[in-house]
């Protein structure tokens, strides 16, 4: 069957992107958390004290989506919140959430270097700007 959509690099992303998120969260799965969990975890650790609106700028997601997803860290123990002024709360990883950071950070570089295998050597250079340059400004 003839397949036009594959003439699209645009398509081809999206299905790259699906196919990689898929077994990303396969990965996660025995952590009992899911992507957005262990992105706000990993810029937590390296912006201590960072607020959730400036977390939500940093990985865009809206705040509508922030509090189930702070909420969920917190309840968890992994994340704790501090009064910073009248209306905004510093975020930290508490030790249970750098204990489970570091075992997400294990399933990254495994699943890092897996997905850079899968793309020919000579590519491997060139395929993180070429992406990078799609989404950055």
């Amino acid at each position: 069957m003839a397949d036009p959509l594959l003439l699209y690099p645009g398509y081809s992303l999206r299905r790259a992107a699906s196919a990689m998120m898929g077994e990303f969260a396969q990965r996660l799965a025995p952590l009992s958390l899911r992507f957005a969990d262990s992105s706000a975890m990993m810029m937590i650790a390296a912006n201590p004290g960072i607020t959730a609106s400036a977390l939500g700028r940093m990985l865009d997601i809206q705040r509508a989506n922030m509090v189930p997803l702070l909420n969920r860290l917190e309840t968890a123990g992994l994340i704790e919140r501090k009064p910073l002024d009248g209306k905004s709360h510093s975020l930290a990883l508490t030790a249970e959430g750098q204990d489970k950071l570091d075992k997400v950070t294990a399933v990254v570089s495994e699943f890092e270097a897996w997905l850079l295998a899968r793309i020919p050597e000579e590519h491997r250079a060139h395929f993180k700007p070429a992406l990078d340059a799609l989404w950055r400004d």
